[in-house]
């Protein structure tokens, strides 16, 4: 027999509100008094200024909704006028009910793309795949076993912009509010980025800008790195220079071989994905130019 959850205590019963204004006295006192004067029970709340004389002020805060006593688009309009508009604030109310929807890219290694879906699969990513895109054949039948439609479009250097083009409306036809590239192999141009118009986060090695081309690693190697990490990021149109979101590091030794180093490399690359991910779903990330807070 199964027991159910009381709503007051369903950890699928809350949403996340996120805030970002110019910081000043009363932000907290006011979120604060809006959630509970409408049944809100707060869960947790995190925030931080950068300066607290003229600085920005950022705020993750999570709470239950069953005791709620408005309709959740009553709420939002409710809280735009009481609270947000009087302190400037950009903000943003998500449900852990609407899981957020990943597109994933991904070209022919699939340590990280694997490593994503066995997440999802496990529960530890509250998300939906509605597709896949790749640019080969290569992954297909892992997709298939997660039942995940697979999308090949080949991307050549006469064909970008289709490419690119065709990428999108997939996307948008499979409703993706965000996109990840799980180590997919090709640089995403401006034009990508204005027309899909959502985050997409992406993961490298942390070697650049020391060790550019084909094989960072045997580079590495030669140069006799001590520590191999990995860096996930939101994607812009400067290459590899968006906000960052999660990096790691782990030690070396001399004792290494650039095949043992890609091994750990490839270990820290979707360790670091899945946490950058995991943010990102979590309404965790705040972006703020081109630096991020993650609580």
């Amino acid at each position: 027999m199964t027991v159910p959850v009381p709503a007051a205590l369903d950890p699928l019963n809350t949403a996340v509100l996120t805030i970002t204004c110019p910081d000043r006295g009363g932000i907290v006192a006011a979120v604060s008094q809006f959630l509970h004067n409408h049944g809100a029970n707060i869960l947790h709340s995190d925030q931080h200024s950068t300066d607290p004389a003229g600085g920005t002020f950022f705020m993750r805060m999570e709470f239950h909704l069953a005791g709620l006593d408005l309709a959740r688009d009553q709420f939002e309009r409710a809280f735009a006028t009481v609270v947000a508009s009087p302190f400037g604030m950009e903000w943003r109310v998500s449900y852990t009910t609407q899981p957020k929807r990943m597109a994933l890219l991904v070209s022919r290694y699939d340590h990280c793309f694997l490593d994503l879906l066995w997440r999802k699969r496990r529960g530890e990513l509250n998300i939906e795949i509605p597709l896949i895109i790749s640019n080969h054949d290569d992954l297909r039948r892992d997709a298939e076993m997660f039942g995940i439609p697979f999308h090949v479009v080949p991307v050549t250097k006469d064909t970008k912009a289709e490419a690119e083009a065709e990428q999108v409306r997939l996307m948008h036809e499979a409703g993706a509010d965000f996109a990840v590239l799980a180590r997919y192999m090709q640089i995403l141009s401006g034009d990508f980025l204005r027309a899909f118009g959502r985050p997409v986060i992406n993961i490298h090695h942390s070697f650049l800008p020391a060790f550019v081309g084909a094989n960072p690693y045997r580079a590495a190697f030669n140069r006799g790195v001590k520590l191999i990490g990995a860096t996930s990021h939101y994607v812009t149109e400067e290459l590899d220079a968006g906000p960052i979101i999660a990096q790691d590091v782990i030690p070396v030794t001399h004792r290494e071989t650039p095949d043992s180093l890609m091994r750990i490399g490839r270990d820290v690359e979707r360790q670091v994905l899945a946490r950058a991910v995991k943010a990102h779903v979590d309404d965790r990330v705040l972006v703020y130019g081109n630096k991020t807070v993650v609580f």
